[in-house]
């Protein structure tokens, strides 16, 4: 059993999920393919669904790029909602940058996730990566893998990132709800993030505990910016979680230097600015 200050803490982490389902705007209708220029990076991108992978939605640049291979990133959305565009903004920024994302969800869609459908968009990607007539044959980076998610999504991460082929672990405005679930965090073992909307996010102390109980040796890092639980992802191309978001992808799944100095070092990017920073065994 947990102590009371936990008790709460998660009773209050699981009121935010559950009001999430109602604060975020809405996502457009479904569609079979559906197009949407943005993204500030270097490549114009879209979303688009398909048939092999229909409970889903993928983010990606228009034109594939032939002079990189695209890591993969899968996503578990807030509320754990089968609604693949209700992060559209900062999804799309990802992909503007040089990531096929994933997201749990059709666009528009309705019901709930859950922990699975990330692994089988993994898989998914994969199998895509060597599958005759594929469009992304040959152009993925499979040895790259990022899984992460916002509120319940969070919780979804955490149920798979024991699986050996996740290159880093995000996960935003989440934490465990229950001191008996901690024995998750035993099975990390790829570099993890934390990013918070600071104190007045429901999940904030859920983050900070979860960050203190993480594996010895564990590379982590906890970012704490004060815009509360839904943070900026609503913003043009997700504001600033879009931001530093893609720099940490950029770092961990690209191994872009720049990126990495946002991270790392006395005088790191976030360093001396409106994030509350902590970090441990980065390198």
């Amino acid at each position: 059993m947990g102590s009371p200050s936990l008790i709460r803490r998660a009773s209050a982490a699981l009121f935010g999920l559950l009001m999430a389902a109602t604060v975020l705007p809405a996502s457009p209708a479904s569609a079979d393919t559906v197009e949407t220029m943005g993204g500030s990076g270097p490549y114009d991108a879209e979303y688009v669904t398909t048939l092999r992978l229909r409970d889903h939605t993928i983010y990606r640049p228009v034109d594939l790029p032939r002079d990189e291979k695209l890591p993969i990133v899968a996503w578990g959305n807030g509320a754990c909602r089968a609604d693949g565009t209700w992060f559209e903004n900062i999804l799309t920024e990802f992909a503007s940058h040089g990531f096929l994302v994933i997201a749990n969800g059709r666009p528009g869609g309705r019901g709930s996730t859950d922990a699975d459908m990330l692994i089988e968009a993994v898989d998914w990607a994969i199998a895509e990566n060597s599958r005759l007539l594929s469009p992304y044959r040959g152009r993925l980076d499979t040895g790259k893998i990022a899984v992460m998610g916002q509120s319940c999504g969070g919780l979804e991460t955490y149920e798979v990132a024991d699986d050996p082929r996740i290159t880093t672990t995000v996960l935003w405005n989440s934490g465990m709800l229950n001191d008996r679930d901690n024995h998750q965090l035993d099975r990390l073992h790829a570099p993890i993030a934390y990013f918070t909307g600071g104190p007045g996010d429901i999940a904030y102390a859920n983050a900070v505990d979860d960050y203190g109980r993480l594996p010895q040796g564990l590379p982590a890092f906890i970012g704490h910016l004060d815009v509360g639980h839904f943070g900026t992802f609503a913003e043009p191309n997700g504001g600033e979680y879009g931001r530093v978001g893609t720099a940490w992808l950029k770092w961990q799944l690209k191994g872009d230097p720049q990126a990495r100095r946002e991270f790392v070092g006395e005088d790191c990017g976030l360093c001396s600015t409106a994030w509350d920073i902590d970090s441990k065994n980065l390198s």
